[in-house]
């Protein structure tokens, strides 16, 4: 039995540490949100065409994937 060692499963985040998370995880499902508004709907004021918004879109969800993956990279250590 070993009692001086705590697994990462055991040790508890910092109340800050878990703010910061959520709020990740918060900005990681609005970014994903308004990429597919700026894809399917017309309801971003936005003066681009069509094939500009869809790429703007496409780019904004590539931006909220890659802070997802850092973000879940970050919450491991």
């Amino acid at each position: 039995m070993v009692t001086g060692r705590r697994s990462r499963y055991e040790t508890q985040k910092s109340p800050l540490q878990r703010f910061l998370f959520v709020l990740g995880i918060v900005f990681f499902m609005l970014y994903f949100a308004f990429g597919f508004m700026l894809i399917f709907t017309n309801k971003v004021p936005i003066n681009i065409t069509y094939n500009g918004r869809v790429t703007l879109g496409i780019l904004v969800i590539i931006y909220g994937a890659f802070r997802a993956i850092r973000l879940l990279q970050s919450s491991r250590q």
